[in-house]
């Protein structure tokens, strides 16, 4: 057989089955043989290349976990170094502190002599320390006068004064100011609040003074919006809040006239200007 000849080859497979029956189904699966062959090993190397490239995501994945946690661990260890640099300085300022104290001086104590007092007694009851000095002897001394004799301190009187008259200061902490509490406001007292002139004159100023809003008007919106306000004690409007809604225009412009008002007579409880909740309605009607 020539070693040049191609097995697989259709011209091989014609030689083979010359003069016999390729119908028959060894024929077919013959030639075919090639195409298989090939097939397989494509698919082979498809599915190699994909465990692969799985492979290596994974262990990818594992490295960049692995990594992650040295880089926490090694942030961990870095905030421990921090706080315990942190603390060092606490304690130098500490004692920085300590030795910034200021010395308290020990009171000096004045020499002394001892100035015997006079009471007659009996010879055998007098002590030897309780003679009497003379005059001599107490003219030439330079020590303070005292209820004993006492030969350890100093001599200078004002040394002593200068000493005990040093004041030691603590330091003073300062006092938190307390936060001033909101005042209260009453919802219904003893005289309510009023309007310069009255209800009347109140309801006059409304009409004069409230603009009809115009996408209210185009889309033919109207009722009564009520309003909430603080009358305070010094009879000035405070908060203002709609506490029922009819249009989102009809409420901001009520709420703007509202803060328009002038100055009420304050309400009181117990002879006494408070602040009020004041209710109220300011009406929109179109005209026919």
């Amino acid at each position: 057989m020539p070693k040049d000849v191609d097995l697989s080859s259709k011209e091989w497979c014609d030689l083979i089955f010359e003069g016999k029956n390729k119908d028959f189904g060894a024929y077919v699966i013959r030639t075919g043989s090639v195409k298989r062959h090939t097939k397989a090993v494509i698919y082979t190397l498809i599915g190699l290349v994909i465990v692969g490239a799985a492979i290596f995501s994974t262990l990818k994945i594992q490295q960049l976990i692995a990594e992650q946690r040295l880089k926490d661990q090694a942030e961990q260890e870095n905030v421990a170094v921090d706080l315990s640099t942190k603390e060092a300085p606490k304690e130098e300022q500490q004692q920085k502190l300590e030795e910034e104290k200021p010395e308290i001086k020990k009171e000096e104590v004045l020499q002394s002599v001892k100035v015997t007092e006079l009471n007659i007694v009996e010879d055998s009851q007098v002590k030897k320390e309780d003679e009497i000095k003379s005059q001599d002897e107490l003219k030439d001394e330079n020590k303070a006068f005292g209820q004993k004799d006492n030969d350890e301190g100093v001599t200078d009187r004002n040394l002593t004064k200068t000493l005990k008259n040093e004041v030691v200061v603590d330091e003073v902490k300062p006092v938190e100011e307390k936060k001033a509490e909101p005042e209260q406001v009453f919802k219904s007292v003893e005289q309510m609040p009023t309007f310069p002139g009255g209800d009347a004159a109140l309801m006059k100023y409304l009409s004069s003074h409230l603009q009809y809003p115009t996408m209210a008007q185009e889309n033919g919106v109207q009722g009564t919006v009520v309003v909430q306000f603080v009358v305070t004690k010094t009879g000035k409007v405070g908060e203002v809040k709609v506490v029922r809604s009819v249009d989102r225009d009809l409420d901001k412009e009520a709420t703007r006239v509202c803060r328009s008002l002038p100055n009420f007579v304050p309400g009181r409880q117990n002879g006494q200007a408070v602040n009020v909740w004041y209710t109220l309605p300011v009406k929109f009607k179109l005209q026919q």
